[in-house]
């Protein structure tokens, strides 16, 4: 399956979802009151979380590695939380992009450590005390936005484009990872990332919220390299077709596509069926930057490495403004609830 969603989530609600729909009522339920009742603990850092609203690829990533570049412009030391999906951790550790492997640690946190230091643990907190005791001074936390344990600041909801809030339904009936109107209570401002008229339906209920609405693109990182150049792509994310589609925005032909599941763990033999399929039809092959984290500290052999194109992506905002305020805002955030403690 190409992504651990159902694809009947992100299309209009259709009897799957209705049938669900009792399951859903009690998973929001339970899902709710949790973000209601949770007790979260108050570090005595800045805390910004990027979060969203649903389950799957919303492009969380490139926006905190924005973050955490901007941080670092404005002379602070960012460190950057993370649950580690997909590892194994079972007690907060610091990300070691140079010896550790994506089963130990995540393949998310590979790439964000190229980036900042990064703690994983399903224990935010824990993380959080990590970082802090080496020196970080500014906390930027990759998804928990509906489960942290700890004070959010600013919560920035990102949302696709092109899938929004999908059919609009709770789990198991849909994507929502708890009642909007719950989750809306806890968000401080939405990112709607690239365009679509999906995502325009999340912007006006942000809207209506009374939260402010910022703007962004994906843009690919040195595009001209890929004009003209026929690829056999592969991806193990969350919506395997914006990938497909960024390749050929940038100009490549995307002859022949393999969807995998979202944090894949590639096995050997399925390496060497992609390069034998590659060199049978005379292409290229091609994967995510996220991608390539997990196979450099996976299954991949060097020679496979050497072979493979990157997309590496960015997160860009309209208002290219907008980061340094958010950060800035996350800072006053939190020195008002220094004084108020």
């Amino acid at each position: 399956m190409a992504s651990e969603a159902p694809p009947f989530w992100w299309s209009r609600p259709d009897w799957r979802a209705w049938s669900l729909w009792p399951f859903a009522k009690l998973y929001g339920f339970v899902a709710g009151q949790r973000m209601l009742r949770a007790p979260r603990e108050k570090i005595d850092v800045p805390v910004l979380c990027i979060g969203n609203f649903t389950v799957g690829g919303s492009g969380k990533t490139p926006v905190a590695i924005a973050f955490a570049r901007q941080a670092r412009r404005m002379k602070l030391k960012p460190g950057i939380l993370s649950r580690g999906y997909g590892g194994s951790a079972g007690h907060a550790r610091l990300v070691d992009p140079a010896h550790d492997l994506a089963k130990h640690v995540g393949d998310e946190p590979l790439l964000l450590a190229e980036h900042a230091l990064v703690a994983v643990c399903a224990d935010r907190a824990a993380g959080a005390r990590l970082l802090l005791g080496q020196g970080c001074d500014f906390l930027i936390m990759d998804d928990g936005f509906q489960s942290a344990k700890i004070h959010i600041d600013y919560a920035l909801i990102v949302v696709d484009g092109r899938y929004g809030l999908g059919n609009g339904h709770v789990i198991p009936a849909g994507p929502l990872r708890a009642p909007l109107v719950h989750q809306m209570r806890f968000a401080t401002a939405l990112l709607r990332l690239g365009k679509g008229s999906d995502g325009d339906t999340a912007v006006r209920r942000a809207s209506r919220a009374g939260r402010p609405v910022f703007l962004a693109s994906i843009r690919t990182r040195a595009a001209e390299r890929f004009a003209g150049r026929r690829f056999l792509a592969f991806a193990g994310i969350g919506h395997p077709e914006k990938f497909f589609a960024t390749i050929e925005a940038a100009g490549g032909t995307v002859a022949a596509r393999r969807p995998f599941a979202d944090h894949h763990f590639f096995a050997p033999d399925e390496l060497a069926d992609l390069s034998s399929a590659a060199e049978r039809d005379g292409l290229e092959l091609i994967t995510t930057a996220k991608d390539a984290a997990r196979l450099r500290h996976g299954a991949a052999s060097p020679e496979f490495l050497a072979r493979l194109n990157v997309l590496d992506i960015e997160a860009v905002f309209d208002d290219a403004s907008a980061p340094s305020r958010i950060i800035e805002e996350t800072r006053a955030s939190w020195k008002r609830r220094r004084l108020e403690s």
